[in-house]
C-alpha cells in the first residue's frame, strides 16, 4: 500500500512538474510576443501616430499580464495628452501586477501626479507614501510629497474659509429676514392701532349723535321753525317800527339820539347860565361914601 501511494505520488508530481514547465514555457512565449508589440508601440509614439501605438499597446496587454511595460507606457502616453482618468487606470494596472518595487514605484508615482493634476492632494499624497515605500531613496517622489501635502492644507483652509463664509452669509440672510419680518410685525401692529383709532373715533361720533349733539336733521328742522317764526313775527303784534328793528350791538336808535342831543343841549345851557352868574357876581361894587 505504502508503495502505490508512493509511485502515485511520485506519478503526480512528475506530471505535475510537466505541466508547470509547459505552462512556463507558453507564459514566456506571450510574454516575448507581448514585449515586440509593446516596442512596436514605442515606435509609433516616437513618431507621433497615437492611434497606431494605442492599438499595439492593447495587443500587447492583451497577450500577457505578466507585461507591466504596456499598460505604464500606454499610461504615460494617455498623461501627455491630458486624458487622466485613462492615464489613472493604466498606472493602477501596471502597478498591481509588478512584482518587482521598481515598477510598482513608478506606478504609484504616476498615479500621485494623476491625483496632483485632478486637485485631489489627499489622494496624491498617499499614492506617493506608497511610491517611497518602494524606493524611499528617490528624492523626486518625496518633493512630490512635500508639495501634495503643502497643496493639501491650503486646500482645507480655503475649504475652511469657504464654509465660514457660507455660515456667514446664511446668518446674514436670517438676520435680514428676521428684520422684515420684525418690520412686517411692526406694520401690522401700527395698522391694528390705527383701525382700533378709528374705531373708536367712529363710536364716539355715533354717541354724539345719540345724545342730540351734532344731529343737522334736527337742527335743520330747528333753523327751518325760527325762520319760519321769524317770517311771521311781523304779522303777530301792532309794536313800534324802532321796536320792530332792533339795534345791532353798540348801535343806538334814533329815540337814544334825540334823546341824547337834548341832553347835550340843556346840559350846555346849564353851562352857560353858571358862566353868566358867575360873571354878574364877580363885579366890582365901587363904595359910595356916606360922608
Amino acid at each position: 500500500m505504502h508503495k502505490i501511494r508512493l509511485m502515485f505520488g511520485v506519478l503526480l508530481v512528475t506530471v505535475w512538474g510537466h505541466g508547470q514547465e509547459e505552462a512556463e514555457k507558453a507564459a514566456e512565449k506571450a510574454l516575448q510576443a507581448s514585449t515586440d508589440l509593446t516596442w512596436e508601440a514605442n515606435k509609433e509614439l516616437t513618431t507621433n501616430d497615437f492611434i497606431a501605438a494605442e492599438g499595439e499597446y492593447r495587443k500587447a496587454i492583451s497577450k500577457s499580464s505578466d507585461n507591466t511595460v504596456a499598460p505604464f507606457n500606454l499610461g504615460t502616453a494617455y498623461y501627455n495628452r491630458e486624458s487622466f482618468e485613462e492615464a489613472f487606470g493604466r498606472f493602477k494596472q501596471a502597478g498591481e501586477k509588478s512584482k518587482e518595487k521598481p515598477g510598482k514605484h513608478k506606478a504609484f508615482h504616476n498615479m500621485g501626479n494623476v491625483f496632483m493634476k485632478n486637485k485631489e492632494y489627499q489622494k496624491a499624497v498617499e499614492a506617493y507614501k506608497e511610491a517611497l515605500r518602494n524606493n524611499p531613496n528617490d528624492e523626486e517622489t518625496r518633493y512630490n510629497l512635500a508639495l501634495a501635502k503643502k497643496m493639501m492644507e491650503d486646500q482645507q483652509d480655503d475649504q475652511n474659509n469657504d464654509q465660514n463664509q457660507d455660515n456667514q452669509d446664511q446668518q446674514d440672510q436670517q438676520d435680514q429676514k428676521d428684520k422684515n419680518q420684525d418690520q412686517n410685525n411692526e406694520g401690522e401692529n401700527d395698522k391694528d392701532n390705527e383701525g382700533e383709532q378709528n374705531e373708536d373715533e367712529n363710536k364716539d361720533q355715533g354717541d354724539e349723535g345719540e345724545n342730540g349733539e351734532n344731529k343737522p336733521e334736527e337742527n335743520a328742522e330747528g333753523d327751518g321753525d325760527k325762520k319760519k317764526e321769524q317770517e311771521q313775527k311781523p304779522d303777530e303784534g301792532d309794536e313800534p317800527e324802532e321796536q320792530k328793528q332792533q339795534p345791532r350791538p353798540n348801535q343806538l336808535s334814533k329815540q337814544q339820539i334825540q334823546n341824547l342831543l337834548e341832553a347835550m343841549q340843556n346840559e350846555e345851557k346849564k353851562v352857560q347860565e353858571k358862566m353868566e352868574a358867575k360873571k354878574v357876581k364877580g363885579k366890582k361894587i365901587k363904595n359910595e361914601k356916606d360922608w
